[in-house]
């Protein structure tokens, strides 16, 4: 029973006093100061002793006081006066006024003054130690609502923040400088005193083959001795938080904080599984370390680059791969890193990662655009040399026939006459069609002489750059596509650019041939007849198909029908596939349309 009773006591006190505060007594009467002692001690409160004001404040200063009991009229001075000056330097130390003074008038001085309770003396110990309780609960219910306001304040400031690194996340423009932007806006908003009040944030990345994870910034002290000196600078450059966000390309933490020296020595092999960064990343997984200790074996060494034995690590990823990992900890304060800070720092993860993304996506959307543009020039200049084409077939059969019928006529005339007048002009219309026909077979050698510049090359990376030229087209014509591409795919020595065109004329016209809508349909697939290794490229469209009559003359530069890959530059197309000692086969299709089959040997 009486075991009971002092665990009932100890749990009272416990639970109106933090670990290390006590209690406080000033009487002018020492016996009575001794009995509220004892008093105090039998029901469990930690107390101490105080005959004066300059004792009192020696004690304050070298002890966590919670509650002063104090008498009015003091050897050095009075309760009342310097009261205040408790309120000063300890705002949530309770006072109780206990004096054998019964003027209501003092009571109420000494309430104003800041006191909590006010006791005149004779008091039963019954009432002091209600009194004792009530005003330590009271303190109690203050300070926890003040924490849990400065909580509710904290996590309001870091859902605004989030909101602001959101929209400036989210501008399409990223380019490597504004990316490091927001990496330094991230790392403030884990240090900053009004973020998440970390000391010291490191940001590692995978590279772009994910090989090796290596440190890309940070910001914090390097020594514990220099402790606040970065957030000092600031302040005293009038600089709040959101100004610093404003304002975050003119203060380079990359270029004048010490600590990046430590960030620039993370280099880890993705090949390192084991290694606590890598599983980090690699499982999406926070890591708390205490002292040292995790769920994962810390490597030595990790903890000397930091100078620290207690971190949190956070993995960055997006949906397609791990992006890397952020570490903070409490290098100068030595604070223990709480859920909620944890939780907090997953967030700002999360906003990190987004910005991450966003960058590698709008970087990748550029590389499209720009190969976009190269295959628009390469899709005129195919155009330009297949209307070249057609305007020398169309000059060699037009003019090269009539030109060598007067030249030969010319010629027969010559050799019947002797009259010098009709040979001077005779000689001239030979020398001029000899000129005319020289001049058409130049054009024609022009065009049909092709300088291959072959190299290893798969075909499915020219497909998928070549389709994509079209993808607007086939969206307004309702022509939906399929592109079957082979697991593995052997590299095959082509000219890249040649082949490329000959493959944009031949998805152009079967494209052209749908102008209702339809499906295209593109594989690559293995010659199983050919004794080498030759490839095929098989196109199909569900357009209006070929007519017998015109398919034997498909190629034919006088050929300008558009129906299913029968148009101009299938000249040109076939003109390509031959010179790289290919085939070219195009047939009509039994459930209507056209296949057209290309081979080409390795």
């Amino acid at each position: 029973m009486v075991a009971s009773q002092q665990q009932k006591k100890t749990c009272l006190a416990g639970a109106n006093l933090a670990p290390e505060e006590k209690i406080l007594i000033t009487c002018a009467d020492l016996s009575i100061t001794n009995i509220i002692y004892d008093l105090l001690k039998e029901e469990n409160y930690p107390a101490l002793i105080a005959e004066s004001v300059d004792c009192m404040n020696g004690i304050i200063k070298n002890n966590r006081i919670a509650l002063v009991i104090l008498d009015i009229l003091l050897p050095d001075g009075n309760g009342v006066d310097i009261i205040p000056e408790f309120k000063k330097h300890e705002q949530d130390m309770a006072v109780v006024i206990l004096t054998g003074t019964a003027d209501h008038k003092t009571g109420l001085s000494c309430i104003c003054q800041g006191a909590d309770e006010y006791l005149n003396r004779p008091v039963q110990n019954c009432e002091l130690m209600n009194t004792i309780r009530r005003v330590l609960e009271k303190r109690r219910l203050s300070i926890s609502n003040q924490l849990y306001q400065k909580q509710i304040e904290q996590a309001s400031f870091q859902i605004q923040l989030i909101h602001e690194l959101t929209m400036k996340m989210n501008n399409a423009y990223l380019d490597m400088t504004e990316l490091d932007e927001i990496l330094q806006t991230i790392l403030v908003g884990i240090t900053a005193g009004e973020g998440l009040r970390f000391n010291r944030a490191f940001l590692a990345m995978f590279d772009d083959r994910q090989h090796i994870l290596s440190g890309r910034l940070a910001i914090g002290p390097d020594r514990k001795e220099e402790g606040d000196r970065i957030w000092r600078d600031i302040r005293n450059g009038d600089l709040d938080f959101h100004n610093l966000l404003d304002n975050i390309k003119k203060h380079s933490f990359a270029k004048d904080i010490e600590v990046n020296r430590i960030v620039q020595a993370f280099s880890i092999s993705a090949k390192e599984s084991d290694h606590i960064l890598i599983r980090a990343a690699r499982e999406k997984k926070s890591i708390n370390v205490v002292k040292g200790i995790s769920e994962w074996p810390v490597p030595p060494e990790l903890i000397g680059l930091l100078e620290e034995e207690s971190f949190v690590i956070v993995p960055l990823y997006s949906p397609r791969r791990s992006l890397g990992v952020i570490i903070a900890d409490h290098f100068v304060t030595n604070e223990e890193i709480t859920p909620i800070q944890i939780r907090s720092l997953e967030n700002f993860a999360s906003q990190a990662s987004l910005a991450i993304e966003h960058y590698h996506l709008h970087i990748s959307m550029e590389e499209k655009i720009r190969e976009l543009e190269k295959q628009q020039d390469m899709l005129v200049e195919a155009e330009k040399y297949s209307a070249v084409g057609q305007m020398a077939a169309q000059l060699a059969h037009s003019i090269r026939n009539p030109i060598t019928s007067i030249g030969g006529t010319a010629r027969l005339l010559a050799k019947k006459t002797d009259d010098p007048e009709q040979l001077k002009f005779f000689r001239m219309m030979i020398r001029e069609s000899e000129k005319i026909e020289d001049t058409l077979e130049d054009i024609f050698n022009f065009v049909s002489t092709i300088q291959l510049q072959k190299k290893e090359t798969l075909i499915s990376s020219l497909l998928e750059k070549s389709l994509m030229l079209f993808y607007p087209a086939m969206h307004q014509q309702a022509v939906k596509h399929e592109l079957q591409l082979p697991g593995t795919e052997i590299p095959i020595n082509i000219d890249p650019d040649l082949i490329q065109q000959a493959l944009v004329h031949l998805i152009r016209n079967a494209i052209e041939a749908m102008p209702d809508g339809g499906r295209l349909s593109i594989r690559i697939g293995q010659d199983v007849n050919a004794d080498d290794k030759t490839i095929e490229i098989i196109i199909q469209d569900t357009g209006q198909g070929i007519k017998d009559s015109t398919l034997l003359f498909a190629t034919d530069p006088f050929v300008t029908t558009k129906t299913a890959g029968t148009g101009m530059g299938l000249t040109m197309v076939k003109r390509i596939i031959k010179d790289h000692g290919g085939t070219l086969q195009i047939q009509q299709r039994i459930s209507g349309g056209t296949r057209v089959i290309v081979g080409l040997s390795g």
